[in-house]
């Protein structure tokens, strides 16, 4: 007796087999999502910065590459990487050489890097916010000799803060 498996029942097999994996694939992009590289947060906060300060709107860029807005959105927060030719025609966009997104970047070599990363994306964070921009706009409006004696003046406010928040009775002299 010959056994005949015709071509509908192959598909309704693939299909279900499709279907049985599915949840372990859904379960291990989910979790793929959850963890962003800091690379890849770090180009996308510098996108942010890049088109802010050409006074691009996220729909002006999204139209001037090719893409919607949430996606443009995606690429800023980090969530979803950006390609090399991505890259290419965001730094066209934007008018700036491609590499201004990786600066700030620490050696791949170093033995630090993860948390200089993490310390420029604070610093990267804090500008992008209204506040942190107000302050540059407002700083870079002074005189250079002013400006480093504003840079003056909140060195002297962390130390004072940096020294109330030390334990008591811990001196720098013991």
């Amino acid at each position: 007796m010959k056994l005949s498996i015709g071509v509908s029942t192959m598909k309704r097999y693939a299909a279900a087999q499709v279907r049985t994996s599915r949840p372990a694939q859904a379960e291990q992009s989910n979790v793929a999502r959850e963890l962003v590289h800091p690379v890849d947060r770090h180009v996308g906060q510098q996108i942010r910065i890049r088109r802010m300060q050409s006074n691009v709107s996220l729909g002006d860029l999204g139209a001037g590459i090719g893409v919607s807005l949430q996606q443009v959105q995606k690429y800023e927060s980090g969530k979803n990487r950006v390609s090399a030719s991505m890259l290419y025609e965001l730094a066209n966009c934007l008018k700036i050489p491609v590499s201004r997104f990786f600066e700030g970047l620490p050696d791949p070599e170093t033995t630090q890097g993860q948390q200089i990363i993490t310390e420029i994306d604070e610093k990267i964070a804090y500008i992008s916010t209204a506040e942190g921009r107000r302050l540059i706009d407002d700083v870079l409006l002074l005189s250079p000799r002013v400006r480093s004696r504003v840079v003056a003046l909140v060195s002297s406010i962390v130390e004072e803060e940096m020294e109330e928040q030390k334990p008591v009775g811990s001196s720098a002299g013991s």
